[in-house]
């Protein structure tokens, strides 16, 4: 097995300098600190966990977590998988601080501020996808205070890892789908959660994508956002198939689907209907056939792999194997709930 003397060995350096390193304890020259960590990782070094165990009593890690609101069921399961990692890792000494908040960048910077003055010492975090958010997490890489971002990334960042789904993926699976549900000439509408959410803009690209490249009988009558909100959703939902009665199907792209649905059953339409995530109101919803299928993505995974990569990190100093963390992507219709 290999140990500290063996990578101090290699490097040439002290093993005073590779505690430092893997520990991110005192500074140490960039170019040392990149060669130790190189050799550590070629090496597949794996502190004891004894000594991990201890080190992590007397520290009492806490950790941050910040995801959308509380009204949001889908984020109530990602946090369902982070406080049962949490209870796994009681041992250690963990701590878990949550704050719940809306759309909206300016709440999210101040959630996060509130838990740097509590003492955090890494955050899982949704992002909202705005540059001052971005520039946020940079300033905590500075500070050596790591960022594990969940369920929805966040462009050019300096995150050690995102965890959750691939987005495009999922929405050219939705595509698929519609082809194999639809026959002609077909109108889609699209309700989405937000712009400004990364996994929203970029399952409707992927659906878009393959529409126009493999489907082009499928056309987009037209997108609208209902902000995850299902009152909102119902709003534009109804607007949306009363400005397109002729729409033959709708892809939800984020949560809303509750409302939105209400909607579809209040119009008297029949469309084929693909939505994400299997919250208990989508599967009713799905029960009762006015969803045709939905696509879930592991929620509570979401959550427990977040806590699991951020600690080790935390633990062993040593970056995650893989900067991507997917999560498979499976399709739900009635007969398989």
């Amino acid at each position: 097995m290999t140990t500290i003397k063996d990578i101090a060995d290699l490097a040439g350096v002290s093993r005073g300098t590779v505690d430092r390193v893997l520990n991110h304890r005192g500074d140490v020259n960039p170019k040392t600190a990149a060669k130790v960590n190189e050799i550590a990782q070629a090496l597949n070094y794996r502190p004891n966990k004894a000594g991990l165990a201890l080190a992590a009593q007397k520290k009492k890690y806490k950790i941050g977590v910040v995801l959308f609101g509380e009204n949001n069921p889908f984020f109530n399961e990602v946090m369902e998988g982070v406080e049962l990692k949490s209870e796994e890792l009681r041992s250690y000494g963990i701590a878990t601080m949550t704050r719940r908040v809306e759309f909206d960048a300016a709440r999210q910077l101040t959630a996060i501020d509130e838990l740097l003055e509590e003492g955090i010492h890494g955050l899982i975090f949704a992002p909202y996808n705005d540059i001052s958010i971005r520039n946020k997490i940079d300033e905590m890489a500075e500070s050596d205070i790591p960022v594990v971002t969940v369920n929805t990334d966040i462009d050019g960042s300096k995150r050690i890892a995102y965890v959750g789904s691939d987005y495009v993926q999922g929405g050219c699976i939705a595509a698929g789908l519609f082809a194999l549900m639809t026959a002609g000439d077909v109108e889609l509408g699209i309700i989405t959660g937000s712009a400004g959410v990364l996994c929203h803009s970029e399952r409707v690209r992927g659906l878009e994508e393959t529409l126009t490249s493999s489907y082009p009988r499928i056309r987009i009558a037209g997108i609208v956002e209902n902000h995850d909100d299902d009152i909102e959703s119902y709003r534009v939902t109804r607007e949306l198939l009363a400005q397109h009665p002729s729409i033959d199907a709708l892809f939800f792209a984020a949560t809303g689907v509750y409302g939105g649905c209400r909607a579809v059953q209040e119009s008297g339409l029949y469309p084929k209907i693909v939505t994400f995530d299997d919250v208990p109101t989508t599967l009713d919803m799905l029960k009762d056939g006015v969803i045709s299928a939905t696509i879930s993505q592991q929620t509570a995974r979401q959550g427990s792999l977040s806590l699991d990569i951020l600690f080790d990190f935390l633990t062993t100093g040593i970056a995650p194997e893989r900067k991507l963390n997917y999560v498979e992507h499976t399709i739900r219709i009635r007969e398989n709930i």
